[in-house]
């Protein structure tokens, strides 16, 4: 059964904030610190059981932030990225029992034979916490296309299994989004050594790419696991409005571009239709954009008004929208911070605080500390 699109227009806008402003909010009151700066355009971030954070800066550099905020020399070994328009080094998670392997898992947009693709690749932390061992290539989004530097995707995801979600941008091409020999536009199902699960929907099916788990996705830049349903949960940039938030289920087809809320850049509705038959329905919209990038669930302490929430950074307006759930059922939203700072990613901390990622040339990460 299909559900209909919730459209967004009732929230509750917190004041601005700069850093150390008290904001008291619907179930929250908290201050805005500056946790790290220097970093240029971080776009991704997993935090290491000491508590330090890996972030990934899209030039192509990956560097450990302690505790207390130092921001450490770039980390040896991260491989050549292709850093230009939205391209470059983006994602990046601790595989499940990173404690014990010490593995972790990167996206980023790499040059090949003929143009740019998303690329999926697989690495061992150091001892040290300073370099990068055993690089492997998992997998690449192909077909490589040639021009255009937009719609990546990159981000990633494991579920309860232990199973890698990899979500890829259809690269501002349309079509490839509903094409199944066509790994753009999609989210992607793996084993953590890139092979391919043995019930994906498209197993078996001729002309189809066995990797898939969903597809007719745009620019889905947020993936997240529930932790209290087991549901996936992607984020998705529409084009002027029809952002989306999407709920994951195996082999489904959530339209773009057949059906769309939003319009072409120069005025044009790009669909007629919201809604079609075989198509799923996304959990909620937003006309106009927000342009929605990382995600997270909150279970932390350190807002316990907070739990059983979904955050999402924002870029477009820029800000930090937070949903009420009632299980995967979206009830409310709420947004903070909001026409402030364009956010990338929104990561909870060991110590139950906030972080956000703030996109820009000399960006940085702000902290939300319960007052």
């Amino acid at each position: 059964m299909f559900r209909r699109a919730l459209i967004a227009v009732l929230t509750l806008v917190a004041a601005p904030a700069l850093a150390q402003d008290r904001i008291a909010t619907e179930r929250a009151t908290f201050r805005v610190t500056t946790f790290a700066s220097g970093l240029e355009h971080p776009w991704g971030a997993a935090f290491l059981p000491d508590a330090s954070l890996l972030v990934t800066e899209r030039p192509g550099r990956l560097r450990r932030v302690t505790p207390d905020g130092r921001v450490s020399a770039p980390l040896a070994g991260v491989p050549r990225v292709e850093a230009a328009g939205q391209g470059g080094l983006l994602d990046i998670a601790l595989a499940p029992d990173f404690a014990q392997t010490r593995e972790v898992f990167l996206c980023h947009a790499a040059a090949v034979e003929g143009g740019v693709l998303t690329r999926l690749i697989s690495a061992r932390l150091s001892p040290a916490n300073d370099a990068l061992t055993g690089v492997r290539r998992l997998l690449d989004a192909v077909p490589a296309q040639s021009g255009g530097r937009l719609h990546f995707g990159c981000r990633i995801a494991f579920d309860r299994d232990g199973y890698l979600y990899l979500s890829t941008g259809e690269r501002n091409e349309r079509a490839r989004a509903q094409r199944l020999d066509d790994l753009g536009g999609k989210v992607l199902r793996l084993t953590r050594d890139g092979r391919v699960p043995p019930d994906n929907p498209f197993i078996g099916q001729q002309g189809a790419r066995p990797e898939i788990w969903s597809f007719g996705h745009r620019n889905p830049q947020g993936l997240a696991l529930n932790p209290w349903t087991g549901s996936l949960f992607e984020a998705e940039h529409g084009p002027r409005g029809g952002d989306e938030i999407n709920i994951i289920r195996r082999g489904a087809n959530y339209g773009w571009p057949i059906v769309s809320h939003g319009r072409e850049y120069w005025g044009p509705q790009i669909s007629s239709d919201t809604s079609a038959p075989g198509i799923t329905d996304p959990a909620r919209v937003w006309v106009p954009s927000v342009s929605p990038s990382g995600i997270a669930f909150y279970d932390g302490a350190a807002f316990p008004g907070w739990r059983g929430s979904l955050f999402l950074a924002t870029l477009s307006t820029p800000g930090l929208v937070r949903l009420t759930l009632d299980g995967d059922a979206i009830i409310g939203e709420e947004r903070l911070l909001w026409d402030r700072q364009r956010l990338r990613d929104v990561v909870v901390g060991p110590d139950g605080r906030l972080y956000l990622l703030v996109d820009a040339p000399d960006g940085g990460i702000l902290r939300l500390d319960p007052v």
